[in-house]
């Protein structure tokens, strides 16, 4: 990375010199922090919403069997579009199961507006 070679860099320079680069690579340090924080991607940009992700919970939103493993893990990843689903006029009528599901596997979904 240049940021640490800027940072090795700095080591062999006399100490006139380091005296004012410091503030600099400080300052260079933070910013690229910043940067970093602000361009990190969350997890609803990450996820692509398809409701027939949720395929392996079919029988447990639409039936009464015990979700499996691979229907939590389903229901993990696909938590983020819950409130758009929930707008969906043909996913309607499963959300008050899929709630119920959700929370047997101990999946939190957000709270929609």
């Amino acid at each position: 990375m240049r940021l640490v070679s800027l940072i090795h860099f700095t080591t062999y320079l006399p100490a006139s010199i380091k005296m004012t680069t410091k503030p600099a690579c400080v300052f260079l340090c933070s910013v690229a922090v910043l940067l970093l924080l602000i361009g990190a991607p969350t997890a609803v940009e990450s996820v692509t919403c398809d409701p027939s992700q949720l395929f392996p919970c079919a029988g447990s939103i639409k039936g009464s069997s015990p979700p499996s493993s691979q229907c939590c893990a389903a229901l993990r990843s696909q938590s983020p579009c819950f409130c758009q689903y929930m707008k969906d006029p043909k996913l309607a009528p499963f959300i008050s199961r899929a709630r119920q599901v959700a929370a047997i596997c101990r999946v939190s979904l957000p709270s929609c507006k």
